[in-house]
């Protein structure tokens, strides 16, 4: 079993020690393979051997990724997204192997350096070629077999490696367990939904592959005919489904975690939904997990999801009975208080059984009447919804009330209900009756979907996104037709409306190029479905756990849900949505004056992969500016924005931050452990989000973590605390003060803590009295002085200017002749390095030039020469000489 040490190294990327280094460098070749060490100095020793193989008669390059040890092992099969190559899920790869599988990686037909031409997952193509990497991994000597030939395997990738998984599943009865991720069910049902041509993501896919001559020919035919038309036929369709996981739906029988995007205009919910019936219907375990993003952007989790899926196989790959694979069905939803900081956080909800998507309906009553529109000639200008690529980050705006959608005037039609007496959280794909014509006995070709409507009417959010398109045939109008709008999980808030609507176009659709007139009248009211089972995760606790300390968080929890429905929120900036905090004008004034102000037009920028230094005198604003940052405080003037949002207090992009500022809240009886898992289950996210062992690791607290609180040192109660910051790998981390309490050796390991987890792609903000390890640690500073900007930039910028001048020598300087330096005029003080090979000189009024030309008239060998200065003398210099 892994350690959670190691889990915690894989986690956190860290440069390899100099003998994986130097193993690497060597790149032996093996079995006419190249075989290469890519462990680091803390985790099992992974070796990869890269090599091309021929498995269908196709040259396809492939890595093998193994870990310790001369035992038997299951191995799994990883595939890649659709344009991309093996050297995209090495990562995954490499972690499953460190914990105890044989891994092959592939490029499939195609893509990167493998041969052959794009056939879309064709059985007698990319299938056959799954079927020939079994072949292999059946004769590697580390590879357990359940007999002959057939070694215990199973098989996972996204997207097009998602869709692979299944097709081998039903081709190759060798394959003993899947997890497919955000993939398609039937590719033509994906690309031409209901008959309607998904023009959009069809024309990406050509792109995404390098061109139509990089596809078999017939496919290219295909697409380039169906994209004249604009409408696809039926050779187009039966093409597409006969290379389809649903061709071979009743052969797909081994256990099945399926999941799948709600920010997603490609693959929507209801391909994961058709997965599931079958393959549950052929007697196989299944689970359904709704993750965040998809392939229109978004949060896909990926930590949890890999977490997810090597569950998965432990469980049905080494059979070990004991592991927990998760509910039947997972979704996660935006939402819950955080009760030590009121931020708004991701939360999972779950049940015992899948619902599908039509449990649990709930009718809401429409406007009457029948609404007439027009299709325009060309179908423009279209209606905007989802734009392929960037929905994702759109659907997450629609979590938070904020909309961005288009439908033109004379193009729709509506019908909205009266608003709502109660909250109501959808979950699954609303239907609607509705009897539909158009003129001249044409097809009429509509896209329906369902908007969440501010009380005042003002905002109208679509949820996710997503639209349903239509083709009704002359033979389906005149008469009442059930309509399935997208498939979303989105909470209605009481007094909010619900807005059916009905559009001639949309962008990411063909339409018909003639003009025409339709008319829909509702016969019916709008059904919901509420899947009453699935129940987000609590975060209330039994009473003699918490005491009287949970009526506090109860009190708080409500006053947080009061202030955030009374504030309004501005607008996401998508321009910042990577920038993990851009601070700008931002004031806040003493409590009770009318020009005192601790942070006064405060503005700076922190990018992902910085270790910043927030510096400043007692009583320069840093840590109300650390409140306001977490929105514990509202600034008077000017904004915060975290990945793009504004920050106010339970804004929920604080779910992304994790902070420790002005000490945590511990509940003295409880020992060390307990209080961080009440913590996490009080934010209400699942347990495997929390990655509690690495911080655990972390804190370093040994036996001592069975004891009470109550029990702890400063120093302890700090660690505790750290660690509680930590859970859930935040994006942004906030420390304050984070060594307070901690010995050298602990100030070490924070450090480096602190540059690993930036390494990562991750943002790690610091406030600290200590500059010598703010100096060591930090990209980054940002100095400030009562209240305003000093300086912000590179540590190396700040530090590297004043009047302080290094110069390093090729041979020692002796004493006298640094003496003699010292002595010449313009010059303060000459001091030897420690190592006698340099010397720091003051300059006191000479020039670097003329210092130069001073020691080579003395013979100094000089190798180089430039500014030099410690951050303690840039910092108080800067702050003219402030106490820090």
């Amino acid at each position: 079993m892994e350690t959670p040490t190691a889990r915690w190294r894989r986690l956190l990327p860290r440069t390899p020690g100099r003998w994986a280094a130097a193993v690497a460098a060597l790149a032996v070749l093996v079995g006419g393979g190249t075989w290469t060490a890519v462990a680091d100095d803390g985790s099992p020793a992974v070796q990869r051997e890269d090599r091309m193989l021929r498995p269908g008669g196709v040259p396809i390059d492939t890595s093998y990724f193994t870990a310790g040890g001369s035992g038997k092992r299951p191995a799994v099969l990883i595939g890649h997204g659709f344009g991309g190559s093996k050297n995209d899920v090495r990562a995954q790869a490499e972690k499953l192997a460190a914990d105890g599988y044989a891994v092959l990686t592939w490029s499939a037909r195609g893509f990167g350096k493998s041969g052959g031409a794009i056939s879309l997952n064709d059985p007698d193509g990319e299938v056959k070629d799954v079927s020939g990497l079994i072949d292999w991994l059946a004769k590697r000597p580390e590879v357990e077999l359940d007999k002959k030939g057939d070694p215990r395997v199973g098989l996972t990738g996204a997207s097009y490696g998602g869709a692979v998984s299944l097709l081998a599943a039903g081709h190759d009865q060798r394959v003993d367990a899947i997890a497919p991720v955000i993939t398609y069910w039937n590719l033509a049902d994906a690309l031409f939904p209901d008959g309607v041509f998904k023009k959009l993501w069809a024309g990406i896919f050509i792109t995404t592959g390098g061109g139509c001559e990089k596809f078999e020919k017939k496919l290219c035919e295909m697409y380039e005919r169906v994209a004249v038309s604009g409408k696809p036929d039926a050779a187009a369709t039966k093409l597409l489904t006969e290379r389809s996981p649903s061709a071979v739906a009743d052969r797909i029988k081994v256990p099945s975690l399926l999941l799948q995007g709600q920010s997603d205009s490609l693959f929507p919910l209801g391909q994961a939904d058709a997965m599931q019936k079958a393959i549950s219907a052929n007697g196989a375990p299944v689970s359904v997990d709704w993750i965040s993003g998809g392939h229109d952007g978004g949060d896909n989790e990926t930590p949890r999801v890999e977490g997810r899926v090597g569950a998965w196989f432990d469980r049905y790959l080494t059979e070990e009975t004991g592991t927990d694979t998760g509910p039947a069905f997972r979704v996660t939803r935006t939402g819950g208080i955080d009760s030590t900081d009121g931020a708004a956080l991701k939360r999972g909800a779950s049940s015992d059984t899948y619902p599908g998507l039509r449990s649990g309906g709930r009718e809401i009553a429409l406007g009457e009447g029948t609404k007439t529109f027009r299709n325009p000639a060309g179908s423009a200008p279209p209606a905007i919804s989802a734009v392929p690529g960037v929905g994702g980050g759109l659907s997450q705006l629609s979590s938070l009330g904020v909309g961005l959608s288009l439908d033109f005037p004379g193009q729709f039609g509506r019908f909205e209900s009266a608003p709502l007496a109660t909250s109501v959280h959808v979950t699954g794909t609303p239907t609607a009756r509705v009897t539909v014509k158009a003129t001249e006995g044409r097809d009429a070709v509509l896209f329906g979907k369902v908007y969440d409507v501010s009380p005042d009417g003002r905002q109208q959010v679509l949820p996710s996104q997503l639209v349903a398109p239509y083709r009704i045939t002359p033979d389906q109008q005149g008469k009442p037709i059930e309509l399935a709008l997208p498939a979303v999980d989105h909470e209605f808030d009481a007094g909010h409306r619900m807005r059916l609507v009905f559009s001639a176009t949309d962008l990411g659709y063909a339409s018909p190029a003639e003009p025409a007139t339709y008319t829909v009248t509702a016969d019916g009211p709008l059904t919901v479905p509420t899947a009453p089972a699935v129940k987000t995760a609590a975060a209330a606790l039994p009473w003699w756990t918490w005491g009287l300390p949970a009526a506090a968080l109860v009190i708080a929890a409500a006053l947080l849900i009061t202030a955030r429905r009374r504030t309004a929120t501005p607008a996401p900036d998508p321009a910042l949505t990577d920038v993990p905090l851009q601070i700008t004008g931002l004031s806040k004034k003493y409590a009770k004056s009318v020009d005192r102000y601790a942070v006064r037009e405060l503005s700076f920028r922190v990018e992902k992969g910085q270790v910043l230094g927030l510096l400043g005198p007692n009583g320069a604003g840093k840590t109300t500016t650390l409140r306001m940052l977490m929105g514990l405080i509202t600034p008077d003037e000017g904004e915060i924005r975290v990945f793009g949002q504004a920050i106010r207090p339970g804004a929920p992009v604080l779910s992304r931050v994790g902070a420790f500022v002005e000490g945590a809240g511990f509940l003295p009886h409880l020992s060390g452990r307990a209080n961080l898992d009440l913590y996490w289950q009080a934010t209400g996210r699942p347990a495997e989000d929390a990655y509690i062992d690495e911080a655990l690791e972390i804190a370093g607290l040994g036996d001592a973590l069975a004891r009470a609180v109550r029990t702890y040192s400063q120093g302890m109660r700090q660690r505790l605390a750290i660690a509680q910051a930590m859970l859930g790998m935040p994006d942004l981390l906030i420390l304050d003060e984070p060594t307070n309490g901690l010995d050298p050796p602990q100030i070490r390991e924070m450090r480096d803590v602190m540059i690993r987890y930036a390494a990562g792609g991750r943002t790690v903000i610091v406030s600290s009295h200590l500059l010598s390890e703010v100096e060591q640690s930090c990209t980054h500073l940002v100095v400030m002085d009562r209240g305003r900007l000093v300086q912000a930039g590179p540590v190396a910028e700040i530090t590297g200017s004043g009047d302080m001048i290094l110069v390093t020598t090729a041979e020692e300087v002796s004493e006298p002749l640094a003496e003699k330096v010292a002595s010449l005029p313009g010059i303060g003080s000459a001091v030897r390095l420690d190592d006698g090979r340099g010397l720091l000189v003051r300059l006191d009024g000479a020039t670097t030039s003329r210092l130069v030309a001073d020691l080579v008239r003395l013979d100094v060998p000089v190798t180089g020469v430039g500014p030099h200065r410690r951050l303690e003398d840039a910092f108080l210099t800067l702050i003219s000489g402030g106490a820090a």
